[in-house]
């Protein structure tokens, strides 16, 4: 039996809020709870100024926002055009670690072969959440993928708050925990021939935060940065990482997006986490990465 289910019915009833039609785009949910395909989008027209440009940027927001991760197929853009999509969003986010494509450190390379000693994002996480102002959301491009396998899993971290108890949300109202990049990223990508910084970034968050735009709480702790929960016996932070790591993964929140070539990704690190699948080894799977800046999570 689910750990979210019981002889009441589900403990997280999803009510999917159906909003005005669409004009411009084609939208077609993944699950009802997470994610969704976008059609209807040429992004290089889009970005080089397409008539209806504007029109469809404010739909492309808005579905986002209701979907938390949207996928776009068949997308043949430049470097160029995939950074311009991302500055439609705001300012873009540097990597604190990883390698970059060309000469543009906001244009993050994405590789994994055969002889590749990991791939990127293999455990669940929100990007770069140890930055004290964590990347609003990434934009992954995929061009070249394994004829089978290779899939990313998102989550949503609005239906892991939700699904918790009231006397677990009144536990974790106000409490702040530590993201730290240190263990992650020091030597992480010397198989590039990237150099170790003298050091890597850590902030503390709030265990659950409020999304600045739709004003929703979600939960923010995952197990690629968070290190313990202030204010509380270590042995305490532990146990209660350990249930709310298990709790979010729950696949009850989750999407399965399957790539193919030139696809594009977007999702909001505010209130979703991810996990990319090495699954397809000894193939390649490469592709860039855009990722918009963010705010301090409050």
């Amino acid at each position: 039996m689910s750990s979210l289910s019981g002889k009441q019915g589900p403990r997280y009833r999803h009510m999917a809020e159906d909003g005005a039609a669409y004009e411009t785009i084609a939208v077609e949910k993944l699950t009802p709870i997470i994610g969704a395909e976008i059609s209807g989008v040429d992004i290089g027209k889009l970005v080089d100024g397409e008539a209806r440009s504007n029109r469809q940027m404010d739909e492309i927001h808005r579905a986002l926002a209701e979907n938390l991760v949207i996928f776009f197929r068949d997308q043949e853009i430049t470097p160029q055009q995939h950074l311009a999509f991302g500055r439609k969003f705001g300012e873009l986010h540097f990597h604190p670690a990883a390698p970059h494509e060309d000469e543009d450190p906001a244009l993050m390379k994405i590789y994994a072969d055969k002889n590749s000693p990991r791939a990127n994002g293999e455990g669940w996480h929100s990007d770069v959440s140890c930055d004290l102002e964590p990347p609003m959301g990434s934009i992954l491009y995929i061009k070249q993928c394994p004829p089978r396998g290779g899939d990313t899993l998102f989550a949503n971290m609005y239906a892991a708050y939700e699904a918790l108890s009231d006397r677990m949300k009144a536990y974790l109202d106000g409490l702040t925990a530590l993201h730290d990049g240190e263990p992650i990223y020091r030597g992480l990508y010397a198989n590039y021939g990237v150099a170790d910084r003298p050091s890597y970034p850590n902030a503390e968050h709030p265990v659950v935060r409020t999304h600045p735009v739709t004003g929703k709480k979600a939960l923010y702790v995952n197990r690629g940065f968070t290190r313990h929960i202030n204010g509380v016996p270590r042995d305490e932070s532990d146990a209660m990482l350990a249930y709310l790591y298990q709790h979010a993964e729950n696949p009850l929140f989750q999407c399965r997006f399957r790539w193919t070539e030139n696809a594009i990704a977007f999702w909001d690190n505010r209130c979703t986490q991810h996990r990319a699948m090495w699954d397809y080894w000894p193939h390649t799977r490469s592709g860039t990465r855009v990722t918009v800046k963010g705010e301090r999570p409050v």
